[in-house]
């Protein structure tokens, strides 16, 4: 709850006089925590490590989802359709078991987003290690890969990069300039001079963006500005097979139930929405959310209560929701469900997409 709470003072969303408090409270801590992100960044940026391979990035400078993750499969399909071997670096964020390998590929041992990857990126090494140096040696090593993409890379200052990629979301870039924890941003806005490449995403939800494209051409002149969409493509059964995918009218005229935890849960509402699917009930959860048998009931007897049999969710809170041997029970292990739970499979869309793969082209 009180991360909630900062996060709301944080995007000026909380006002009043005891907000207003906190707020200048928050902006000392901004100005120390921004101090200590420059010197650090200065520091590991004077001599990085160069890897023996391309190495691209996919990061960004704010809290939230930014669609990074479907960049990144974008990307890694890309890459691998030009004979490319690639492997993705993660952290794996919010992971439950660190005790990770490759032959023990599992949500809580990868974490939901690398996971997500593994099954939807075939012959594509997804590498989970809060080393990316460790990580990328591996890669390299045991899968003669030539080249990587750290996901979530943008502050990895250690790491030599061939290509910065920042993704940036169109319909909230930042409320303020300010950074952590008075705003959302993890770097001030003039470290985005290091992009080589901006991704402005979810433009269907924000098709007027020149100012965010403007203020990014003051900072950084040089780079590469696209623009990409999050494209519905269908939906599939929860546990069924991901390929046989239903069209948006298996909704019309029905009641659904929306399910999710990530860091921007209006966005999949208004992508439901444009599909012309009416939203009748929607529970929001916090990123990377791990459900209780508490949570999973309230959301089927609520459901059931507003004669809702359907649910939509996404495809990364499917992948938590699927884990059988998770901390937590599966999603079809409930008790009394019997209702049918969809998911919503999207693809990440590059709007000037020629220019922007001649520019990944032009590293090798």
């Amino acid at each position: 709850m009180y991360r909630e709470y900062l996060y709301l003072l944080a995007t000026d969303k909380k006002r009043g006089f005891i907000a207003g408090i906190l707020k200048i409270f928050l902006l000392i801590l901004s100005l120390f925590y921004g101090l200590v992100v420059r010197i650090l960044s200065f520091i590991y940026l004077v001599k990085p490590y160069r890897l023996n391979c391309k190495v691209i990035s996919i990061g960004n400078i704010t809290l939230g989802g930014t669609g990074k993750t479907p960049l990144v499969e974008f990307l890694a399909l890309k890459l691998k359709e030009q004979g490319h071997r690639v492997a993705v670096l993660s952290r794996g964020y919010k992971r439950l078991d660190t005790r990770y390998s490759m032959l023990d590929a599992r949500c809580e041992t990868m974490g939901d987003e690398p996971y997500m990857l593994s099954r939807n990126l075939e012959n594509v090494s997804v590498i989970v290690d809060k080393n990316r140096i460790s990580a990328a040696k591996k890669a390299i090593r045991d899968y003669q890969v030539d080249a990587v993409i750290l996901d979530d890379g943008f502050q990895q200052w250690r790491i030599k990069k061939d290509l910065d990629i920042v993704t940036i979301d169109a319909a909230h870039p930042w409320t303020n300039s300010a950074v952590l924890p008075r705003g959302i941003l993890r770097e001030p806005l003039s470290s985005l001079a290091r992009a080589h490449i901006f991704v402005l995403t979810k433009v269907n939800l924000n098709p007027d963006n020149q100012d965010i494209k403007e203020l990014l051409k003051g900072i950084n002149p040089r780079a590469l500005i696209v623009e990409a969409i999050h494209k519905p493509v269908g939906f599939y059964k929860f546990g069924e097979v991901r390929d046989n995918l239903l069209s948006p009218d298996e909704f019309t005229g029905e009641k659904v139930s929306l399910v999710c935890g990530i860091a921007d849960p209006e966005s999949f509402e208004k992508l439901i929405s444009k599909l012309g699917i009416e939203t009748t009930l929607s529970f929001k959860f916090p990123d990377h959310y791990i459900y209780s048998e508490e949570d999973l009931n309230k959301i089927i007897c609520d459901s059931r209560q507003n004669g809702i049999n359907k649910i939509i969710t996404t495809e990364k809170d499917s992948v938590r929701l699927l884990a059988m041997d998770y901390r937590l029970p599966a999603l079809s292990l409930v008790e009394g469900w019997t209702m049918d739970c969809y998911v919503l499979r999207i693809k990440l869309e590059v709007l000037q997409d020629e220019i922007f793969i001649k520019r990944i082209h032009s590293l090798f």
